[in-house]
């Protein structure tokens, strides 16, 4: 009998890949299911997900506002902030592009990493609440924020991924950490990402997706060394200590199962989404169990 295909959207980073060792690696027993892992940016693969293309993908928890008549959110594969996040970084942010001081009515132009990313919703967030309104949102590549702060082509940038841990390295400041923030708001982590499951899929292949989802992710956990081997070559540079430190951050417990606090931050960053205006709906999340 011909195995049922799922396939699989996720970022090439050092955090997903750890996460998906166990399963990109044919550790666990899939049975009836093969699994072939498409790796993508997580804009890309917030935008496939309107058209349900994967069975099984990566999604930002802001995307989710915009997909959950197509996708669920499985109860395990969170990335959680907790009391970090998404960081605004400078390099001098009162300077224009072209090396002038700015002035006070002058817009700060931020480049940021895609207007579905968390890390954007975020961003709007913190912006109402400090009341910053002469701003300018400029999507940027990912990987090339840092490199357009320091040229001055933006007064500031919204990092994501391992920015978070070299901005120093690389000359920037530290505006905000928006996971320190949103906690100070708010007491909860800041759920960044999650891993989405159609919901058109049988019921069976839907229960038996998530368990193997869950079981990848703990057998990463209790193998780390060989994980972490397997997740460096996606580290984008990283020594090992500091992409040891990344996947922690990022796979964890939390990672393992949302929690209650965990699902209740879902629905308090969707719910302020609505209020701000920043989303068209108000959405109730449903987790998917293993």
């Amino acid at each position: 009998m011909s195995k049922q295909i799922i396939r699989v959207g996720h970022s090439p980073d050092s955090d997903d890949a750890f996460m998906f060792y166990a399963l990109a690696k044919d550790k666990l027993d899939t049975r009836q299911h093969e699994f072939v892992h498409e790796l993508v940016d997580i804009e890309t693969l917030n935008r496939r997900a309107f058209h349900g293309e994967l069975e099984l993908t990566a999604v930002s928890v802001h995307a989710y506002a915009y997909l959950n008549d197509v996708y669920a959110l499985c109860n395990c594969g969170a990335s959680m902030g907790d009391k970090y996040g998404p960081i605004l970084i400078e390099n001098d942010a009162a300077q224009t592009a072209d090396g002038r001081r700015r002035t006070a009515d002058a817009p700060m132009r931020i480049a940021v990493p895609g207007e579905l990313t968390t890390a954007f919703l975020v961003l709007k967030l913190y912006l109402a609440e400090k009341k910053h309104t002469n701003v300018e949102l400029i999507k940027v590549p990912f990987d090339q924020i840092t490199e357009a702060v320091r040229a001055q082509q933006f007064d500031a940038g919204l990092i994501i991924h391992e920015g978070q841990l070299t901005y120093k390295q690389e000359g920037m400041n530290l505006i905000a950490d928006l996971g320190v923030w949103w906690t100070q708001q708010t007491g909860l982590p800041l759920p960044l990402g999650a891993n989405a499951i159609r919901r058109d899929l049988p019921g069976q292949t839907i229960s038996d997706v998530v368990r193997l989802l869950h079981q990848s992710i703990k057998y990463a956990l209790d193998h780390r060394e060989a994980a972490l081997d397997y997740a460096l070559q996606y580290g984008r540079g990283l020594q090992r200590e500091d992409a040891d430190k990344f996947v922690g951050m990022y796979v964890n417990d939390w990672t393992l199962d949302f929690g209650d606090v965990g699902r209740r931050a879902v629905k308090e960053l969707l719910q302020q989404a609505y209020d701000h205006g920043i989303v068209p709906k108000r959405v109730v999340p449903e987790f998917i169990f293993p």
